[in-house]
């Protein structure tokens, strides 16, 4: 079994400048990610899929491979996430003239994964017969319960409807925290969505999912670190 890990890192980002190598304490945001895969040790190969030298420069120096630069329609503010870990796949697969069974693609912005949660998420994919495997949290609020949306009249309406009238009793949903995505060669190939009729699920806590999207998600992550709230593997 080969497996093959991805890192993708734009260049551009609105939310939070530079962010996938702006410093976090001593190094840079997408370090962490390189090297839990590094102490992960499973992984055949890491690559980074970037469209700027600058990352690239960064992820090589800290052990990930940049077997090419990610093309510009793959690197826009709309580029879906999917094409751009097909494309790695297959200039992987090319150039190693090799087939990779496993791609195990990691978010660079959810830095506070543990080592632990990578190899249980694996060991979860490799004993079922799932297509894929995606990280989650438990959502932080229900549809069932106090979620609305509005209708074509403006009316506010529950996103779900259900007769619950205490959060206790609702359906437990998760959120879908970026951290941690494994994928079957064949099924990633051809896939146009990351939810499939074969689709599992790591849960994770909440504190570990924190996705950097906001300067104020930067802000809090340095802080729970200096602080020691959070300590790494």
């Amino acid at each position: 079994m080969r497996i093959l890990a991805i890192v993708c890192a734009r260049g551009g980002s609105k939310g939070v400048n530079n962010k996938n190598i702006r410093p976090l304490l001593d190094k840079p945001l997408i370090a962490y990610t390189i090297e839990y895969l590094q102490k992960w040790g499973k992984a055949d190969k890491i690559v980074c899929s970037t469209d700027a030298n600058e990352i690239a420069i960064i992820a090589r120096k800290y052990g990930a491979e940049i077997p090419c630069l990610r093309p510009p329609e793959l690197a826009t503010d709309t580029s879906p996430k999917l094409p751009v870990l097909q494309h790695m796949l297959t200039v992987c697969e090319k150039q190693d003239k090799t087939v990779y069974d496993i791609i195990v693609d990691l978010d660079p912005t959810a830095p506070l994964r543990k080592l632990i949660f990578i190899q249980e998420a694996f060991e979860r994919f490799i004993h079922s017969d799932a297509n894929n495997l995606y990280s989650v949290a438990k959502a932080r609020k229900n549809p069932y319960f106090n979620m609305v949306e509005l209708d074509e009249k403006g009316y506010a309406h529950l996103c779900k409807e259900s007769d619950v009238t205490r959060r206790q009793d609702a359906k437990t949903v998760y959120e879908i925290n970026a951290s941690i995505y494994m994928y079957h060669h064949n099924f990633l190939l051809h896939a146009q969505s990351i939810h499939s009729k074969k689709t599992i699920i790591y849960e994770m806590p909440e504190l570990a999912s924190i996705d950097i999207d906001r300067e104020i998600d930067f802000l809090f992550i340095e802080y729970l670190l200096k602080n020691e709230v959070f300590i790494f593997d």
